[in-house]
C-alpha cells in the first residue's frame, strides 16, 4: 500500500502534488485581521507614539535648529572679527601713509632750510648744510623707524590679544573632548 503523502511521479516524470482535501491554502489571524493588518496597524501605533507622545520629530528639528543658529552666530563673530582686522590693518596703513608723507615734508623742509642756509653764508655754508642735512636724514630714519616699529607692535599686541581671546573663549579641554567625540561618532 503506498503512502498517501508521498509524492506520485505521472508518465512524463512530472511530480504531483497530492490532493489532502484541505482545499486552498488558509491564512492565520486574529480577531479577524490578517498578518498585513496587524503590521499596518502596529507601524500605525508605533508611529503615533513617536510622534504623538515623544515629539520625536520636534526634539529632533530643534536639536537641529539649535545647531544651525549656533553656527550662524559663529559666523557672525568671525565677519565682524575680520572687519575688526581690516579696519586695524586699514588704520595702520594710514598711519604708515601718514609718517612717509610727514617723512617727505621733513626731507623737504631740510632741504629748503638747507638752500636758505646756502644763501645767507657761503663761506661756511657747505660744512655746516653737509651736517644739517646729515641730521634730518638721521631723524626721518629714526622717525620711521619708531613708528614702523610702533604700528607693528600695536598690531602684534593686538591679533595677539584677540586670538589669545579667541582661543580661551571658544577652545578648552572640555570642547576639544567634545570635538573628537563628534568626529568619532561621525565614523
Amino acid at each position: 500500500m503506498a503512502d498517501p503523502f508521498e509524492q506520485q511521479a505521472d508518465h512524463t516524470g512530472a511530480i504531483e502534488q497530492p490532493d489532502h482535501g484541505l482545499g486552498e491554502h488558509l491564512e492565520p489571524n486574529a480577531f479577524g485581521l490578517g498578518p498585513g493588518a496587524w503590521v499596518s496597524l502596529s507601524m500605525l501605533v508605533l508611529l503615533a507614539i513617536a510622534f504623538g507622545y515623544a515629539k520625536a520629530h520636534k526634539a529632533i528639528t530643534g536639536g537641529l535648529d539649535n545647531k544651525i543658529a549656533a553656527i550662524k552666530q559663529q559666523l557672525d563673530e568671525a565677519k565682524n572679527l575680520r572687519a575688526e582686522a581690516e579696519a586695524l590693518r586699514d588704520e595702520y596703513a594710514a598711519k604708515i601713509a601718514n609718517a612717509e608723507k610727514d617723512a617727505e615734508a621733513m626731507i623737504a623742509h631740510a632741504q629748503g632750510e638747507a638752500d636758505h642756509i646756502l644763501e645767507k653764508a657761503e663761506a661756511d655754508s657747505t660744512a655746516m648744510i653737509e651736517r644739517r642735512k646729515k641730521m634730518a636724514e638721521d631723524k626721518i630714519a629714526a622717525a620711521e623707524r619708531s613708528a614702523v616699529e610702533e604700528v607693528r607692535a600695536v598690531a602684534v599686541s593686538t591679533a595677539a590679544t584677540a586670538a589669545k581671546g579667541l582661543i580661551a573663549e571658544k577652545h578648552d579641554a572640555a570642547a576639544d573632548a567634545k570635538l573628537a567625540d563628534e568626529l568619532i561618532s561621525g565614523i
